[in-house]
């Protein structure tokens, strides 16, 4: 355990944690007690305990607020389909490197059990718009640039090799194309996929290898009350491309800007980065463009799992932006214009019989709407 026990006793109001929605695989009274053994003496309850349920990620994790102040957050994590010991390990790397992650008060390995520091409420998606964009982008990519200084001690931070690279890619032909639009692949098409596949990965691996999030982009970003940045959603965190976490903020799967003021922001991040200072500007745009579309094709997988096994529907609203990020790059490249002419023909007209589906050529031109899951 990360913290001492607190021997307050007081009546355990179960607010929030009746229905098995909420908490999964956990006994209810069990994760009660423990958050009261757990909460630290400087968090002071106000009133019984009282939990409220947060909304989810796109993981098994459950989020609970804690009526304390300063404010706290319990999570469920369950350890049969969380890695909570990669959670610890990567916040306690981050922190060594000034990167401001959650507090981590008490943990409980055998039960999955957590409680956080309350980064509070203000996503960074939320206070984005033409005015402040710039402001905080600048902000994300400068704490980016600390994340990638972090050291990339081997036993917290796992290779994104080309195994685990094509193995994220081909969640697209197994769920998007197979599971969800019903599309059979023949010899050639995957033989084409498979090439396409190669040279996105040989792009990946020939660039400048450092710790990377994973999954950084404004939903998972916070604006704390210091006015810095607090980051989320890390456990997955890898040694592996320069340009992954940057082309997931700045081609971001929810909200779309601009794509000339993203490239600019690209060739700025590129010329302030010490790992890129040798690889030019074409170069580095090929290497974040090419990235940027194995992470979309992943992507398109994720979300029909998602969907389809987790019941996870809201993400699907967001495919055809996510479709058009991947065909943009597709087209630019001699060695994937081919994905792009294949799923133009193949995929494009089984699209208009999805009820999620829009037009992907247009999708993410309202850059200001907000809604969706975390």
């Amino acid at each position: 355990m990360l913290s001492a026990r607190n021997t307050v006793t007081q009546r355990l109001n179960y607010k929030g944690l009746l229905s098995s929605e909420r908490v999964k695989n956990q006994d209810k009274q069990a994760f009660m007690d423990w958050i009261m053994a757990y909460i630290p003496t400087k968090h002071l309850l106000q009133g019984p305990l009282k939990v409220e349920a947060l909304a989810g990620d796109a993981g098994f994790r459950r989020y609970f607020r804690l009526n304390t102040k300063p404010g706290l957050i319990a999570v469920d994590s369950p350890p049969t389909q969380e890695n909570n010991l990669a959670y610890v390990s990567v916040a306690m790397a981050l922190q060594t490197q000034g990167i401001r992650t959650p507090i981590i008060y008490a943990v409980d390995f055998t039960r999955g059990f957590l409680l956080l520091e309350d980064f509070g409420y203000e996503l960074l998606q939320s206070l984005l718009n033409e005015d402040s964009l710039g402001e905080y982008y600048q902000q994300a990519e400068s704490t980016l640039l600390e994340i990638q200084q972090t050291a990339p001690k081997a036993q917290t931070f796992p290779v994104y090799d080309a195994p685990r690279l094509y193995t994220e890619m081909a969640l697209f032909g197994d769920w998007f194309l197979g599971k969800m639009l019903g599309i059979s692949l023949d010899r050639d098409e995957i033989s084409l996929l498979d090439t396409v596949f190669d040279v996105l990965i040989e792009s990946a691996i020939t660039q400048p290898q450092v710790v990377v999030h994973r999954d950084y982009h404004s939903r998972n970003l916070m604006l704390l009350s210091d006015k810095s940045l607090g980051v989320i959603d890390f456990q997955d965190a890898v040694l592996g491309p320069v340009t992954y976490d940057l082309v997931s903020l700045l081609k971001d799967c929810y909200v779309r800007w601009p794509a000339e003021q993203m490239r600019e922001r690209a060739i700025i991040f590129a010329a302030k980065s010490p790992h890129c200072d040798a690889s030019g500007q074409q170069q580095f745009l090929r290497w974040f463009d090419l990235m940027g579309m194995q992470r979309h094709i992943k992507v398109m997988g994720i979300f029909a799992r998602l969907a389809l096994r987790d019941g996870k529907q809201s993400y699907l609203k967001d495919l055809p932006l996510v479709i058009r990020y991947s065909l943009e790059a597709a087209k630019v490249y001699p060695e994937t214009a081919e994905f792009y002419d294949w799923f133009l023909r193949r995929v494009e007209p089984v699209l208009s019989a999805q009820t999620w589906y829009s037009d992907w050529q247009v999708a993410g031109e309202q850059p200001f709407a907000q809604d969706g899951v975390t």
